[in-house]
């Protein structure tokens, strides 16, 4: 997919919301328990609930690799499931030597036809690169994350910049805005203005709304650019809405209250 259809169902969904599929088996509803396919169903009552009300999917492929084969497979039959106008985000988080890279890419951009892939810099341009050479893909680095760790290496100054500011600044020029997005936490919405100064077109992966205290209000205030540039994660407060029969019609209230709000700040 690239950026401009994602544009597009933006602004045709009024929605810039992206639902975070981070599915534990100790954590859906008690009747799906006994299901030997329980995770895919769920996950697919779930996608079916609220597609006409996001514009993306974000798989936390931990959640699967932890059980292995079964895992993986779970992962590719959602995947699969995720209609094609739907931007499809693997939250790996990888980042390694740039053969390894390279085969990442193929196991996420070839063999599973995810869109995009979260990626760590820290092993600086080669390991990013291979992520980079795919047409239509999109390599989603981290950039300033809302985890407490930020603290440890993130928001350390070098000079006069903070690293996150040296990573942004470095890491746009390997790229595009038709390639390349960066992950910002949504509990660090008053950076949002001074990272809309070193990005100003970039897409923004922007976690933490929910359940981590983010702000929609103050993420869409600082974030949004011209082509909106944002695409704000939920996963919890949407997929655990409900833990009853009828989770997934609780889901979907919850995913059609986020685009209602987003409606008003796309206006």
């Amino acid at each position: 997919m690239n950026k401009l259809h994602l544009i597009d169902q933006i602004q045709m969904k009024k929605s810039y919301l992206c639902v975070g599929l981070d599915t534990d088996l100790t954590k859906i509803p008690a009747h799906l328990q006994g299901n030997p396919n329980a995770i895919v169903a769920f996950n697919k009552a779930i996608i079916d609930a609220t597609k006409d009300h996001c514009v993306s999917y974000k798989i936390n492929t931990a959640f699967y690799e932890s059980m292995g084969l079964k895992g993986w497979d779970a992962m590719e039959q959602t995947l699969h499931h995720i209609p094609e106008t739907h931007f499809k985000i693997a939250d790996a988080k990888r980042g390694d030597i740039g053969n390894t890279s390279a085969q990442y890419a193929k196991a996420f951009f070839e063999t599973l036809p995810f869109d995009a892939i979260t990626v760590a810099p820290y092993m600086g341009e080669d390991s990013i690169r291979p992520f980079l050479e795919y047409e239509n893909k999109f390599t989603i680095v981290l950039g300033l994350t809302s985890n407490k760790g930020a603290q440890d290496f993130e928001l350390q100054k070098i000079g006069e910049n903070y690293l996150y500011e040296k990573v942004l600044t470095t890491v746009s020029k390997w790229g595009t805005p038709n390639n390349l997005m960066f992950v910002i936490g949504a509990t660090q919405a008053s950076e949002l203005l001074n990272i809309r100064k070193i990005i100003p077109e970039h897409f923004l992966l922007v976690p933490g709304v929910g359940f981590q205290g983010g702000s929609l209000k103050e993420v869409s205030e600082y974030g949004l650019n011209k082509d909106c540039g944002l695409l704000i994660n939920a996963s919890r407060a949407i997929i655990y809405a409900g833990s009853g029969i009828n989770y997934a019609d609780d889901a979907k209230e919850i995913a059609m209250q986020y685009q209602t709000e987003m409606g008003i700040y796309l206006q």
